[in-house]
């Protein structure tokens, strides 16, 4: 199964200063790769569709790193619309059904976490997330995020943490009245009707949010 890609890169990565006052976050390199062109390897390695990229903070530079690339931008130059929002415009780059979305802001170690959740995925589900328990997250501050219940269905609270990448229908977001909105409200209208699901990653994973992030990641790939 082949599904579109988000890749959400156009938050302004404040926690990321100073070196994101003049690189965008997803352009910061780990490793000697950018965090951007890592988490389009991995999906190209899972085998997703058409893909596209949102922009805002430094965007010409990220429009220009991709620039020849078959990759379609969602330029958010003149409004951050988070995640929700985010989505919400690049609908008509993406085409209908479910998409895969991700955060590039992230390393993992095991296996591909994109091909686990296209494996994964079920014409049952709205979401279907990646999560790594909290005792396998590098970088990571405060708690977890989320629960599973027998049947592997989120519940919001527990010791697992979302690992930034996933798979969502996106019909539901003609709901939301806000222009501006974290796609947290997405996932509580499909936990309400209980088709809202988990899968626990079974390596490891590094938030890479802060400059001190990037040993932590550059570690954990060399281990």
């Amino acid at each position: 199964m082949s599904l579109p890609l988000m890749i959400f890169a156009a938050g302004k990565g404040t926690r990321m200063a100073p070196l994101t006052d003049t690189l965008p976050k997803p352009l910061i390199p780990v490793g000697g790769q950018a965090l951007l062109d890592r988490a389009l390897a991995l999906s190209r390695q899972a085998g997703v569709g058409r893909v596209a990229v949102n922009i805002h903070h430094l965007g010409q530079q990220i429009r220009d790193h991709l620039a020849g690339q078959d990759i379609a931008l969602s330029d958010e130059s003149d409004l951050l619309l988070e995640t929700g929002g985010g989505l919400r415009k690049a609908l008509p780059l993406l085409g209908p059904g479910p998409v895969v979305t991700m955060n590039p802001d992230v390393v993992w170690t095991g296996p591909n976490p994109v091909r686990a959740l296209l494996d994964g995925w079920r014409d049952d589900m709205d979401a279907l997330l990646m999560l790594v328990p909290l005792d396998r997250t590098h970088g990571r501050q405060g708690g977890g995020d989320f629960s599973l219940d027998p049947a592997d269905r989120l519940i919001r609270g527990g010791d697992l943490v979302y690992g930034g990448v996933q798979i969502i229908r996106p019909e539901r977001l003609a709901e939301i009245p806000e222009q501006v909105f974290s796609l947290n409200r997405l996932w509580d209208l499909m936990i309400a009707q209980g088709r809202a699901y988990g899968l626990v990653h079974p390596g490891a994973w590094c938030d890479v949010g802060r400059p001190d992030c990037i040993p932590l990641a550059e570690s954990l790939l060399d281990a």
